[in-house]
């Protein structure tokens, strides 16, 4: 129970990673408030069995920002975890102003603002994991926003590292690679993904928890002298 009473937001907790992650937080001993979109019922069932609470917003609206830390206004928060995003699969040819404001906003801005507003909250030693991709390191063809809003949020990781450090806050980075989720199965074909896991050291795709173990790690007080760091969770899909 390394994380007892401290206080752990997660955004985008209601299913995949983010719901691993809140799960391994809470029983780290942590009390977890995790945010949705549109999974009120998920979130809501995963929030009464943690015993955490469950926030609605929508990244890609700022002006829902102040609400995911109303829970812990009062009680200070330790941990954050920028876990929601969006996956937009499109040519560069293709692609609209419409969908660079959306998923920069989603997967850049939002993470960015609730990194700045969580700092005021978040005591000296605190934890702030931001949650990226492997493929800044490794891209594909269509994923040029995606990529892109995830290399930006590496670098504010890094920037917030530097400015933080002082307060004994450390940032850093986790970057899964190929994770059984909902969000990548319905980017890639099953033979895509079969050959993903042969490619893979380790032989098969990451699972939900795979990831949260490691931001368990970032989380607790083991990790407190490393910062700014990318830790690639991939099971050795880029080595």
């Amino acid at each position: 129970m390394t994380l007892t009473g401290k206080t752990a937001l997660i955004t985008g907790g209601s299913r995949g990673i983010g719901r691993a992650v809140a799960e391994r937080l809470a029983a780290d001993g942590a009390r977890v408030v995790l945010t949705y979109r549109r999974s009120r019922d998920r979130a809501q069932e995963l929030a009464a069995a943690i015993g955490g609470t469950a926030v609605r917003c929508d990244q890609a609206d700022l002006s829902t920002l102040p609400a995911i830390f109303e829970p812990v206004r009062d009680s200070g928060l330790d941990i954050l975890v920028n876990n929601a995003a969006i996956s937009l699969t499109r040519p560069i040819a293709d692609l609209t102003p419409a969908d660079f404001d959306r998923v920069l906003t989603i997967n850049t801005k939002f993470p960015l603002f609730a990194l700045q507003a969580a700092v005021p909250l978040i005591p000296d030693g605190g934890r702030i994991i931001n949650v990226s991709t492997l493929n800044t390191a490794l891209p594909a063809p269509g994923l040029a926003l995606y990529c892109a809003g995830k290399a930006a949020l590496e670098q504010v990781t890094a920037v917030a590292a530097r400015e933080l450090g002082p307060r004994g806050i450390t940032v850093n980075t986790v970057s899964p690679g190929a994770t059984d989720t909902d969000m990548l199965r319905d980017t890639n074909t099953p033979e895509a993904l079969e050959q993903t896991a042969a490619f893979t050291a380790l032989r098969r795709l990451g699972r939900p928890p795979d990831v949260a173990a490691v931001v368990a790690f970032l989380a607790g007080p083991d990790s407190a002298w490393l910062t700014g760091q990318n830790l690639r969770v991939t099971g050795g899909l880029l080595i």
